[in-house]
């Protein structure tokens, strides 16, 4: 069922003629970063959520990466949002209310609550920039989505965008919330274009 779907994906893709943009980077060199960050404001110092938003829509963008180890320990795809003239290979980003944009800069986790997409967990955003100060407000949440496969689908564009959410598979959110129910302090998440 897999190889059936990709390959459907491929077509679909073919026929739309999109030319995608194949970027790999390091998160090593932005949890460097964002270690100090957390350092700094006090917040989790084991574990952060890097997205970057540059990476492909289907390829792995979304990084769960674990201090102590020095390394990524969990990955996923991550749907950007559709507001503005987002496209599936080009993310434009806001931080106006309404816009259903993805809006850039870190972000600290907050509650975990009911959701009514994928696996019905969500996490509140806190925006702590100019640039997503508004997250809150924005009712801008990560949570999974049931459609956002748990694989790979490069060099197609992952299908489906959000209202400004970070979206990922449910198998990604069950292994991040997992992660996140055991925190003691809130945890860093960290949107941004390398």
């Amino acid at each position: 069922m897999k190889g059936i779907t990709r390959s459907i994906l491929f077509c679909m893709f073919l026929s739309f003629g999109l030319q995608a943009k194949a970027t790999d980077t390091n998160p090593d060199l932005m949890a460097a970063k964002a270690l100090q960050y957390s350092k700094t404001h006090k917040m989790n110092t084991s574990y952060c959520i890097l997205v970057d938003m540059s990476i492909h829509s289907g390829k792995n963008r979304l990084f769960v990466y674990n201090f102590k180890k020095k390394k990524v320990i969990i990955k996923g795809l991550c749907a950007h949002g559709s507001g503005g003239g987002s496209g599936p290979l080009s993310p434009v980003y806001s931080n106006e209310i309404g816009s259903n944009c993805t809006s850039l800069g870190k972000y600290k986790l907050g509650s975990r609550a009911y959701s009514k997409w994928g696996i019905h967990v969500h996490y509140k955003m806190h925006g702590l920039e100019k640039t997503n100060n508004n997250a809150f407000k924005r009712i801008v949440v990560l949570h999974s989505y049931t459609p956002v496969p748990a694989f790979q689908t490069y060099p197609l564009p992952l299908f489906g965008v959000s209202s400004g959410c970070p979206v990922i598979a449910n198998a990604t959110m069950r292994k991040i919330d997992k992660l996140l129910k055991t925190g003691q302090k809130n945890m860093l998440l960290w949107i941004y274009e390398s």
